[in-house]
């Protein structure tokens, strides 16, 4: 392909809405194991954590909204540390706390 024909394919894929990809709770884990996990129980495969409600806790409210926890995570409560994650990465996190839920 030449270069002129590229430029506006590669213009395109980068001005995708960040919507049109979606969610990765795999990478939402892999995160949240080393964002969460001091004070989250993340994984159930993980020893218990210092305290906080457990990942799957969360899932398990009845009033969970994976888009209500990302809002959430933009603006942390006093508790949590400020997170210097991106808008993907917070709902990849929300997306793997979604996948817990049964």
């Amino acid at each position: 392909m030449n270069f002129a024909k590229a430029v506006p394919l590669v213009m395109a894929a980068i001005m995708l809405p960040q919507a049109a990809v979606a969610d990765d709770p795999t990478h939402g884990r892999s995160l949240a194991e080393n964002w969460c996990s001091s004070c989250h129980t993340v994984s159930p495969d993980q020893r218990s954590a210092g305290g906080a409600p457990s990942f799957a806790t969360i899932a398990q409210s009845p009033d969970f909204s994976a888009e209500r926890l990302a809002y959430l995570l933009l603006d942390p409560h006093p508790k949590m540390a400020k997170l210097a994650l991106s808008q993907r990465a917070i709902n990849d996190i929300a997306a793997y706390i979604k996948s817990l839920k049964k």
